[in-house]
């Protein structure tokens, strides 16, 4: 499978918040042979947690599913640039790559606004790829944004 396809799950995610009124955003977990770990969609407003971003809950999911808190062999594939509180948790789970659709000019902290992903200062950096599946990405969070505003 392709960058494409992860990003179609992912999207498939966002599409599920968006369904649930939530911002809609998706991230799926997948290890170096391509097999899908862990896939989830925000979830802030369901679970009353600020923290509940899809990013978090996949990487939590991927950790429990796996039995460890080291993903060093996995790529985690978002919707957006993940945020400073997602990009630090990528880092410390050691994810060895992520790939993400639109980026994030409010939030953004692998190129936006931060790089949280890629600081030399810090003792882990990810491969990234950015704008995978970018005009679906940035059509569903405009959609939302556009009936809820």
């Amino acid at each position: 499978m392709t960058d494409k396809n992860f990003m179609a799950l992912a999207l498939d995610e966002a599409l599920r918040a968006y369904n649930e009124g939530e911002v809609p955003i998706g991230a799926v977990l997948i290890d170096e042979d391509g097999i899908l770990i862990a896939r989830d969609h925000n979830r802030i407003e369901q679970l009353n947690d600020a923290t509940a971003h899809a990013e978090l809950l996949t990487l939590r999911a991927a950790s429990t599913k796996l039995k460890r808190r080291r993903l060093t062999d996995c790529t985690l594939y978002s919707t957006v640039e993940p945020c400073a509180m997602c990009a630090g948790a990528l880092v410390l789970c050691r994810v060895k790559r992520l790939v993400y659709g639109a980026t994030d000019s409010k939030f953004g902290a692998a190129e936006s606004i931060f790089n949280v992903v890629n600081n030399a200062a810090l003792n882990h950096q990810l491969l990234v790829t950015a704008g995978v599946m970018e005009t679906e990405c940035r059509a569903l969070l405009k959609k939302f944004f556009t009936a809820h505003r």
